[in-house]
Formats: structure tokens, C-alpha cells, sequence
């Protein structure tokens, strides 16, 4: 029931500050831990995940602000730039990624399955956010998960130093809750889980 309600709790929180709600070396600790243990296809172990915080969590905001800068009517600017202000002010950032070397190893050492590895990094990273996320949310953070991927990966790989084969595949701002979502509309069960006998 811990483990409902954990899953219950967890969602979408995007007015967050940056005030420690654990202590940063606590966190660090339980998400080394999550990262063990989340599942990977052939036990590849392909997932990467970066934590900034700090100066560094400003700075991945920064590049991101600059790069919509270029690409963002100027008009709809605003709206735009209080958005990615509010990732910035939250307590810090996760980042999300695949190890292409090992993927590409697979599809090579395992022809048969060539076109799944793909899919399967994309499945296992999926799991590990989902319990990154989930994480968070019984430290008492709120996050989340943004896709700002092609428009950043070759300046954050840059500035922050990651091998060019770390392909990025999603960023987390975290941060204490300053404003809980409201609530969440949701199908009928009956349209999304069958039973079968």
C-alpha cells in the first residue's frame, strides 16, 4: 500500500523552489541506490543520470533559455522564458541518458533483436525516470520531466563535459512544493486495464 500510494502521489509539480527538503548527500544516496536497481534490457545497464545542482543546475536552464531564444516567436517570449525560470529555480536538475555505445554494442552482438534495442533503451530509461520521480515525491520534491533533448544536447555536452555517445534523453527539475497540482482527470479503468480469463 506504501508503494500505491507513493505511485499516487507522484506528479507533474512545476512551481517549486530551491530550498533542500533532504539533505543533498541523502538524495544522492537513495538515487545511486534507485539507479542500481532499475531493470535494463540484458542487464545492459545503458542508463546514465547526471545530478546538477547548484551552479550547474543554473547553468543547464541558462542553455536552454538561450537556445529557445533563437527559435521562439518573440511575442510568445515571455511565456516561454517564466517557464524555464521556473525550472531554474527549483533545488536542482536530472539528466537523463543513454549510453549509444552499449545500445549500438547489442544491436551489433544480437542481430535478431536489432530493431528492439532502441525501443528497449527507451523502455528502461522510462522505468528509471518513473522511479527517479517517484523517489522524489516521498522525499517531499516536487518534479518534472521535460524533453528539451535535440535543442541542448550538444552545448550540455559541451559545457558540462559528457562523452558524445551519452545520448540525452530527458531533463528532471526537482524542487520543494510551492503550489501542489490541482486535480488530475483520469479515463475510466475499464478503458485502460482488462482481465482476461
Amino acid at each position: 500500500m506504501e508503494f500505491l500510494k507513493a505511485l499516487q502521489n507522484r506528479r507533474s509539480v512545476y512551481a517549486i523552489g530551491n530550498a533542500a527538503v533532504v539533505p543533498d548527500e541523502a538524495l544522492q544516496s537513495l538515487i545511486g541506490d534507485i539507479v542500481e536497481a532499475s531493470p535494463s534490457a540484458f542487464n545492459s545497464q545503458s542508463q546514465r543520470t547526471v545530478l546538477l545542482l547548484g551552479a550547474k543546475h543554473e547553468e543547464l536552464w541558462k542553455i536552454t533559455l538561450e537556445a529557445l531564444r533563437k527559435i521562439v516567436p518573440e511575442k510568445q517570449f515571455p511565456k516561454t522564458e517564466a517557464k524555464i525560470k521556473g525550472f531554474a529555480a527549483g533545488h536542482g536538475t536530472f539528466l537523463f541518458f543513454d549510453e549509444n555505445e552499449i545500445t549500438e554494442a547489442l544491436i551489433r552482438d544480437y542481430p535478431l533483436y536489432k530493431d528492439n534495442f532502441p525501443v528497449w533503451a527507451q523502455q528502461q530509461a522510462g522505468l528509471l525516470q518513473g522511479n527517479v520521480w517517484t523517489a522524489l515525491s516521498t522525499l517531499g520534491y516536487g518534479a518534472s520531466l521535460q524533453h528539451y533533448n535535440e535543442l541542448i544536447e550538444s552545448q550540455v555536452k559541451a559545457v558540462f563535459g559528457f562523452p558524445n555517445s551519452w545520448k540525452l534523453l530527458a531533463q528532471m527539475p526537482f524542487g520543494n512544493v510551492l503550489k501542489a497540482p490541482g486535480a488530475k482527470e483520469s479515463e475510466p479503468l475499464a478503458t485502460k486495464f482488462k482481465v482476461l480469463k
